[in-house]
């Protein structure tokens, strides 16, 4: 399309839509004609289709909706989207082939800690500890008592993952300490090698998931395959009093089924970090008590966050250099 700035020497022109560690922007900044997003605010529409035609690379992120109109952009002369983020399913894939842009992503760097909040929210939705939190910061806790906010332990509970990628086997690795057993629903078996060292059992279809386990914890991307997969006939397969665990994509749950779940008492508690209208949550999953939400955090520890952002300038390395590129994705 022109515009390559290799032609003239100067040097390219990326785009970065929020703000990253200062390490990241730092490096950014040192090899490109980085635009920053100093305000953090969340890029309009103008202002992305602005981007488009101004810069040679895009570095967008799960909260930018980088559609096939966008990419259609007259002038447009971004030559790849950097994606800040391992999933993808906010930028339409078959329309960047289509246009000839590369779309790259940041996986792996993240496993360590969304696998620990996975633990994290497992940990504080059996044993009701945001219920004990918001209790006595209004001051209602009337003190010690044998039958007050009895949860559940973990020991000998049955963790079901769906999906067994990288994630889902490190959480898998981390529950064990807690003496859980392990079984998950994939569509391809693991290696043997795995299901040894984790002595995880491989279940043939999410309604036998649902029945073995006391914990269901969720590891799938986004995307149509799994929109929603997790649904009333789901809920109704659980066993009565378990709980659901959500580290991957808002819109694997059909949350108003979810509530119901919650509301009827078949579900013990959820624990979620992840919604289908982010920032917006379903409000009956805000007023439940035995809801544990979290906004978005999976990542947010800094070696993770600057792990990504340099995996996604190493990116643009490689294609500005004119090299393999590590992470593409489309």
């Amino acid at each position: 399309m022109g515009n390559d700035p290799r032609d003239t020497g100067a040097q390219p022109v990326v785009r970065v839509t929020r703000r990253l560690p200062g390490t990241v922007e730092t490096a950014l900044s040192s090899r490109y004609a980085a635009m920053l997003n100093l305000s953090d605010a969340p890029l309009s529409r103008q202002a992305l289709e602005r981007a488009m035609v101004e810069a040679d690379a895009l570095v967008p992120t799960i909260t930018d909706r980088i559609d096939a109109e966008l990419l259609a952009t007259p002038g447009r002369r971004v030559r790849i989207l950097a994606n800040y983020g391992a999933g993808v399913d906010h930028i339409d894939l078959a329309a960047a082939r289509a246009a000839g842009v590369i779309v790259t992503n940041t996986p792996g760097v993240l496993t360590e800690a969304t696998a620990e909040l996975a633990i994290l929210l497992i940990l504080a939705a059996s044993r009701r500890a945001m219920e004990g939190d918001r209790q006595l910061r209004a001051g209602e806790w009337p003190g010690w008592h044998p039958t007050h906010l009895v949860g559940q332990g973990l020991s000998g509970r049955v963790l079901g993952l769906v999906g067994f990628g990288r994630i889902a086997q490190e959480t898998a690795r981390k529950a064990r300490a807690l003496g859980m057993r392990i079984a998950y629903y994939n569509r391809s078996p693991a290696t043997p090698e795995a299901e040894q060292a984790l002595d995880a059992v491989r279940l043939p279809t999410l309604s036998a998931l649902a029945d073995a386990a006391d914990v269901v914890s969720l590891h799938v991307p986004g995307g149509a395959g799994t929109h929603r997969m997790i649904d009333g006939a789901f809920f109704a397969a659980m066993r009565p009093g378990s709980i659901l665990i959500n580290t991957a994509r808002g819109s694997v749950v059909d949350e108003a089924a979810l509530a119901e779940a919650l509301t009827s008492g078949k579900l013990f508690a959820a624990g979620l970090d992840v919604y289908a209208d982010e920032p917006a949550v379903h409000p009956a999953l805000l007023d439940h008590p035995h809801t544990v939400l979290l906004p978005h955090l999976g990542s947010a520890t800094i070696e993770a966050r600057t792990a990504m952002g340099m995996q996604a300038l190493a990116n643009l390395d490689a294609f500005f250099a004119g090299r393999e590129l590590p992470d593409r994705v489309a």
